[in-house]
């Protein structure tokens, strides 16, 4: 028996699953023709076999849209990646904004859209911290195990002596999910107003559009300093507070099962250090699977498909190509 009612409900669906009612109606009216006029079997025989056929394809259909949309609920294709300077001063502010690059350049080569949603500088101009909202096909399951501690390795520019030094920038995939259970109590949260930093432009620091969000429960702190409009800032916070939310509870959720986590590797906390990218010697090494690779200027340009192709292939996944999306 088909349940046709999980169809209809699912917008994606509707139309088709009409359809399909429309055929069952059909098929029923034809078989009461020939009980009605057993001499019109033949002709009505033929003409049930295109009904069944028609809902065959109909049925196929549908169950392809929905089982797309489990993947998509799994691996959305929607992100917040966040990266944040970590130990190392001013030089680790350097490296947080490389890693910012090497993540929206791979992105805009994919042809996913990238926008920025806040940023921080230091002083020497790096990121303190910044926040980007990426769409597009796989985005999700592409990047997922880049969150962690990413370490760097070499000898600062302003080094006089040629020491090499250690600094260190955090990353965090944050999927945004069209599904979730987090109820947000507006007690719970405090929302700030303020003028948007930028350069030149008349109205730029003229009108409050900056929005900071403040979930009091955790003390997560979330703003959005992009859009032009703070009613627009206010949806993004609002969105990412949600996958900040949904994130600490999945994150909880795989403490508790982690010798069922699905996945070999893992999505890592902020405090996990995944990756050493040591410039000296040419080398990035990933600390969960053992693998290491050269050419560290192609890679921080942009080019990370071998690293994130290794790190799906040690999951037993692979990464689709181009011609394949």
């Amino acid at each position: 028996m088909i349940d046709i009612e999980r169809f209809l409900q699912n917008n994606k669906t509707s139309y088709l699953a009409e359809n399909y009612r429309r055929l069952e109606k059909e098929e029923e009216a034809t078989k009461e023709m020939i009980l009605s006029d057993p001499t019109l079997r033949d002709l009505a025989q033929t003409e049930l076999e295109g009904i069944q056929a028609q809902k065959e394809a109909l049925l196929k259909q549908m169950e392809e849209i929905l089982k797309e949309d489990e993947t998509e609920e799994e691996f959305p294709n929607e992100i917040i990646l966040e990266v944040r300077a970590g130990a190392g001063g001013e030089e680790a502010s350097l490296f947080a904004e490389e890693l910012a690059h090497m993540y929206c350049t791979y992105a805009q080569n994919k042809g996913w859209a990238v926008h920025s949603v806040d940023e921080s500088r230091s002083a020497v101009g790096g990121y303190k911290e910044a926040s980007f909202e990426i769409r597009g096909k796989n985005v999700y399951k592409e990047l997922r195990f880049e969150t962690g501690v990413h370490r760097v390795q070499r000898i600062p520019s302003t080094e006089k002596m040629g020491r090499v030094h250690t600094s260190t920038a955090t990353v965090a995939v944050l999927p945004v999910r069209k599904k979730t259970d987090i109820v947000i109590n507006p007690a719970d949260i405090e929302i700030e107003t303020s003028r948007s930093g930028g350069a030149g432009g008349q109205n730029v620091n003229k009108v409050e559009t900056a929005v900071r969000i403040i979930h009091k429960p955790t003390g997560i702190d979330v703003r959005s300093t992009a859009q032009r409009s703070q009613l627009k800032n206010r949806e993004m916070a609002m969105s990412i507070l949600v996958a900040k939310l949904q994130a600490k509870k999945d994150e909880e959720e795989d403490a508790k099962h982690s010798a069922n986590r699905k996945s070999q590797i893992g999505t890592a906390d902020r405090s996990e250090k995944i990756r050493t990218y040591n410039i000296l010697q040419d080398r990035i090494t990933d600390h969960r699977i053992k693998q290491s690779w050269h050419n560290i200027e192609k890679i921080l340009a942009g080019g990370i498909e071998p690293v994130l192709d290794a790190m799906a292939g040690f999951n037993g996944e692979e990464i689709e190509g181009e011609d394949s999306e």
